[in-house]
């Protein structure tokens, strides 16, 4: 039987419970039709890139079928008229991967951002475009003060031999 994968975007105000039993309806479509789910992944709440029927957000959710053709437009009919489904695209593949999705792999990640250095002096340098009086320096900015001290430290500890000074 032919392999397809298909992602679908839930409403946010349903719960994960709900999410899950529309793909528990889509596996008994599938036994029905002696077909099977072979991936299931749910992706969570995620921000959608553009209002879709006056919903911000969806509860993502990737399911990898065996199923034949038939049995997809019975899937695609019965989630179009899902009021709770707010898009499906389903797609045929040539295999299923059993390793976790990149958007798994990337969830796990931890997305911190770390200091990523000055902001160029110009014009824009408050945001708003104006002039900058009672703001800060960027020189007074914690992440300056905390590198430079480390590199101070670096440097002293390179050059001079082991003392018990305190600056």
């Amino acid at each position: 039987m032919p392999l397809y994968e298909t992602v679908l975007i839930a409403r946010n105000d349903v719960s994960q419970q709900q999410v899950e039993a529309i793909a528990d309806g889509i596996a008994s479509v599938l036994e029905a039709e002696s077909g099977s789910i072979k991936k299931r992944e749910y992706w969570g709440l995620r921000t959608l890139a553009y209002r879709i029927k006056k919903n911000r957000k969806g509860h993502y959710m990737l399911l990898g079928l065996d199923a034949t053709p038939a049995a997809i437009k019975e899937i695609e009919r019965q989630l179009s008229l899902n009021e709770d489904v707010l898009r499906v695209l389903m797609l045929r593949v040539d295999e299923i991967d059993d390793a976790p999705s990149v958007i798994l792999s990337r969830k796990g990640d931890e997305r911190e951002r770390g200091f990523r250095g000055p902001k160029p002096a110009g014009r824009f340098e408050s945001g708003r475009g104006g002039n900058n009086a009672g703001r800060r320096n960027y020189d007074d900015r914690e992440e300056f003060r905390a590198r430079n001290e480390r590199e101070e430290q670096q440097r002293n500890n390179a050059g001079a031999p082991a003392s018990s000074e305190a600056e």
